[in-house]
């Protein structure tokens, strides 16, 4: 294959002919390569499944991560994972709890895929040296509850650390795999062939070597499992590097996303006070399945009577229930008292939340917790099939990132990392089933690139580069924003956005967003205008982001303005859904719409980015999705069952179009 050139205008063509679709971000021309058959985007436990997967396949897979391997939101994942493991339970029993807590708008048969596939991957994931909690005395799992479920399903790690195990054993497998890895690498944009077809990734190493910088990674296969976009928000459990990447790339390379107004709330965050903002200490979901309970600040309990299962109900009705609780006090937060567990329960089950809350001066063997709700968890993202396969072809998305349909309108909890494990073997199924490897790519070593002296420029195995030119991209560059604009979209959307939404505080939020594109534009940019529809059902429309400077001079391209222009991206997209959504369903609150509105409203949102950067909003007839790509080339596996939705009509065009 051959290698790219090393200039540092913003072209990201390469000489094999690969080129980004019609928006990219304005960055340098990559000066490095590495061939590959997958790439990997992301190092929690959805990226590293797939490529511990693909790799054992025979397929020469790469790993790109945002920071270190083990740095994703997989490690900050207390609770556990859930899985229909116990005696009294049954993939039907997770299912339908699963299906109540998505509110009408679950993939049946996506779920269906998740909890009947899901305990022999829990098993294998233990084969790949994952050790969970087991009962006193025995050799079985552990199990506990969570809010949603009905049984004891949730296996956990560490007592409250079991993120931070299964990235350990996942992280060792790769290593031991011998895998090859570039960690501290942004990724940037997707390249495809001539022919529309997925064609890798260019990227940016954060590195201190001779050879960091932009990059790429060829391959026909690219797995996006880049986490959420938690960092929209001020306060948020999500780590700093949640910044959306993923949503934002498929979007610029004509992906559809779909149901990106659910952003799930977890109900029981640390409160550290009103000017909090950050990743924030999360009170894992399963202190109330020990018994916790939730109290205003006279201590009278406020949940019994609200929902059946009381603090355990799905997390979208104990965060409403905190709210109007507090807003009825004229307060901000609420509290969690587990002072009945005493000591000991506190050391050996949940001894990570005790060492946070203790850091922050709070004892919760003598106290209540202080906690209020805060981002936690998209729901929605990149649209895929049951395979993880997106509307571009040879682009998969899996993970947080993705919208498989599991979740619908509000995650049930510890489904998330069962979902990450299931379709990260699913993908790697269909692609280990429709590809051989290919011979192009030479032998690799494997090893991790960190940007040094033996980083992804470097002239190692399976690494490209020369002093070649560029050819001119087809594509348009997309200008940045400064990088302080990350703070300001954060407040916008903590304030128009968050839980509590209405017309007025979406229009608001829509307005300011506006604003910062305007004004990031230069001078004498004009408001977009407010006419888009969709299905009839009269709501503004958006259109893609230009950014560039308030002084118009557009910012150097950098990690910081790349984060932030991301951000602004989904930003807007996710206010433009949420204006739509004119109903309260899951973790979509409306104020001015509080009843859920099944006539009208139980169908999804299929938004893309045209090439001319007007924002596509069409949606579904049904609460089912359609296919996404079909032809000769996506045949799903024959060992798998595949779930194949009636059509449904075309996406209506939004008017609004960037100045």
């Amino acid at each position: 294959m051959t290698a790219t050139g090393t200039g540092t205008g913003s072209g990201t063509c390469t000489g094999t002919g690969a080129t980004t679709p019609g928006i990219r971000l304005t960055a340098p021309a990559p000066g490095w390569s590495i061939d590959a058959d997958v790439v990997v985007v992301g190092s929690g436990v959805a990226g590293l499944t797939a490529a511990l997967r693909c790799a054992a396949a025979g397929r020469r897979t790469v790993v790109v991560t945002k920071a270190r391997l083990d740095d994703g939101s997989t490690r900050w994942a207390q609770g556990g994972i859930a899985a229909a493991l116990g005696t009294d339970d049954t993939p039907e029993q997770h299912l339908t709890d699963t299906l109540v807590a998505g509110a009408g708008l679950c993939d049946e048969a996506a779920v269906r895929t998740l909890v009947t596939e899901g305990p022999a991957a829990v098993h294998r994931l233990i084969g790949s040296g994952a050790r969970f909690d087991t009962a006193p005395g025995t050799d079985e799992i552990a199990l506990t509850r969570e809010g949603g479920h009905h049984r004891r399903r949730i296996a956990h790690a560490g007592g409250d650390a079991t993120g931070a195990e299964i990235s350990r054993a996942l992280v060792e497998a790769v290593r031991t795999a011998a895998l090859r890895t570039v960690e501290n690498a942004l990724v940037l944009d997707l390249l495809t062939d001539a022919a529309g077809r997925t064609a890798g990734v260019t990227l940016h190493v954060m590195g201190e070597g001779q050879h960091d910088g932009v990059g790429a990674v060829h391959a026909p296969a690219v797995i996006l499992a880049t986490g959420g976009m938690g960092q929209v928000f001020s306060a948020t459990t999500n780590p700093a590097v949640s910044t959306g990447d993923g949503v934002a790339l498929a979007l610029r390379a004509g992906a559809e996303v779909s149901d990106l107004e659910f952003v799930q709330f977890h109900p029981t965050v640390l409160y550290l006070g009103p000017d909090a903002e950050g990743q924030q200490p999360l009170i894992s979901e399963a202190v109330r399945g020990e018994g916790a309970h939730l109290v205003d600040a006279d201590g009278v309990r406020f949940m019994a009577g609200q929902h059946e299962l009381a603090e355990l109900a799905p997390r979208d009705i104990v965060a409403k229930a905190i709210m109007r609780r507090a807003h009825e006090q004229g307060v901000d937060h609420m509290y969690l008292d587990a002072r009945h567990f005493g000591a000991e329960m506190w050391r050996n089950r949940f001894p990570t939340i005790l060492a946070a809350c203790r850091d922050h001066g709070i004892d919760p063997v003598t106290e209540p917790i202080p906690v209020a709700p805060a981002a936690h968890y998209a729901s929605g993202g990149v649209r895929t099939d049951l395979y993880g396969r997106t509307t571009v072809p040879g682009l998969y998305a899996c993970g947080e990132v993705a919208c498989t349909g599991v979740h619908g309108a509000n995650r049930l909890a510890s489904n998330s990392l069962l979902e990450g494990l299931v379709f990260a073997e699913r993908i790697a199924a269909d692609i280990v089933s429709g590809t051989a490897p290919n011979p192009a790519y030479g032998d690799d070593d494997g090893g991790t690139d960190d940007g040094g002296a033996d980083g992804p420029g470097a002239d190692g195995p399976g690494t490209r580069h020369d002093s070649s030119p560029v050819p001119a991209p087809a594509s348009t560059p997309l200008r940045l924003v400064a990088p302080e604009t990350r703070g300001a979209v954060q407040r916008i959307m903590t304030a128009g956005a968050g839980v509590l939404r209405s017309a007025e505080s979406l229009d608001r939020a829509a307005a300011a967003l506006d604003r910062l594109h305007r004004d990031a534009a230069g001078p004498g940019t004009p408001a977009e205008p407010d006419t888009g529809t969709v299905s009839g059902t009269g709501t503004t429309g958006d259109s893609g982001i230009t950014e560039a400077a308030p002084d118009g001079k557009t910012p150097e391209p950098g990690v910081e303005a790349w984060e932030a222009t991301n951000l602004l991206c989904v930003a807007r997209v996710l206010v433009a859904a949420a204006r739509r959504r004119e109903e309260t369903r899951g973790c979509h609150w409306r104020e001015d719409h509080p009843d859920r509105d099944d006539a009208s409203w139980r169908r999804h949102f299929r938004i893309t980015l045209d090439a001319d950067r007007t924002l596509r909003v069409g949606a579904t007839g049904t609460d089912a999705f359609p296919a996404t790509i079909t032809g000769p080339d996506h045949t799903a596996p024959t060992h798998h069952h595949e779930h194949n939705p009636t059509s449904t009509p075309t996406p209506t065009p939004d008017t609004e179009r960037t100045p």
